[in-house]
């Protein structure tokens, strides 16, 4: 799921295409992806974009009328530029969005369609999807502290929760408990000083420079390999591998269709964490450490 770097570097690129531009016309092909009715899709054709705005993960465009258009990606929605008219075929590409300069273009992969567009009349029917999380680049230390302290879940938790912090998901969350050498299953109201200093100084400087890396990479074209997983980061989506910092293979805790990568010599002072699918299979059997993982693999 695009992320707070790549929202805004979205963000960007968009606002040297579509600001002071005239959306000429909408095309919905995909029939879950509207999902307001009212005002209709075509109030924001003929229209101005005079600003664009992120609000957590999703993108907002803001129209000379007063109304918004917000999407959302969710997992594998992604959007594209086009020099060219565009048909959207209601399977991969969901919708257009003419231009005077250009198309807009959203796509989907997969079976499972849960990218999302909302269209408000105004900013204040807007604030409904606000989920209200902390933008911490702009926040304070104390104010993180405080949000950090305000409900007691573990560190991955929290940190993906929209209603906590904006913008951070499960990649990104990753490698921040890793540049902290937090572990994900720390609970946030026994953290000490010190580690809620390392957790805000670690938050900042990965968003920052992940969303550097992106605008760099993009060097001013439309950001189009926008993935949660790359060559650069630590521990996100390196399961097995060796960590770049001490060489201890990357571990995981799996949940449903998301998992937590980490390394356990760096983040939990060579702890293994219990995985809920196979700690559960195994029970008894499951190692507690990397020491006794080596034991039992003959090492």
């Amino acid at each position: 799921m695009p992320e707070l770097p790549d929202i805004v570097v979205y963000i960007e690129a968009l606002e040297q295409r579509v600001l002071g531009h005239v959306l000429q016309r909408v095309r919905i092909a995909g029939p879950f992806l509207l999902r307001t009715a009212a005002p209709p899709i075509d109030s924001v054709q003929g229209q101005k974009v005079t600003e664009l705005r992120r609000i957590g993960k999703r993108i907002a465009l803001g129209f000379e009328n007063g109304m918004w258009l917000v999407f959302h990606l969710m997992i594998a929605g992604r959007l594209h530029w086009k020099t060219k008219a565009v048909v959207p075929d209601g399977r991969r590409t969901l919708a257009t969005f003419a231009f005077d300069s250009g198309t807009l273009t959203l796509t989907e992969a997969g079976t499972q369609k849960r990218a999302s567009l909302h269209l408000f009349a105004d900013e204040v029917a807007m604030a409904a999807i606000d989920p209200g999380g902390l933008e911490v680049l702009s926040a304070t230390r104390d104010a993180f502290a405080a949000v950090l302290a305000s409900e007691n879940h573990t560190l991955k938790r929290a940190l993906t929760d929209p209603h906590l912090f904006s913008g951070i998901g499960n990649a990104y969350s990753d490698e921040i408990l890793f540049q902290a050498q937090l572990s994900p299953v720390l609970l946030t109201r026994r953290m000490d000083a010190g580690a809620i200093d390392r957790l805000y100084q670690a938050t900042r400087q990965t968003l920052t420079s992940w969303a550097n890396s992106l605008r760099e990479e993009a060097r001013g074209k439309f950001p189009e390999n926008v993935t949660a997983f790359r060559e650069e980061m630590f521990v996100h989506g390196r399961y097995g591998l060796p960590c770049k910092r001490c060489g201890t293979k990357i571990q995981r805790i799996r949940y449903a269709s998301n998992e937590t990568n980490y390394c356990p010599h760096c983040q939990t002072g060579g702890k293994l964490l219990a995985d809920r699918a196979l700690s559960r299979l195994l029970r008894e059997d499951w190692p507690r450490s990397l020491d006794e993982m080596d034991e039992r693999m003959g090492r």
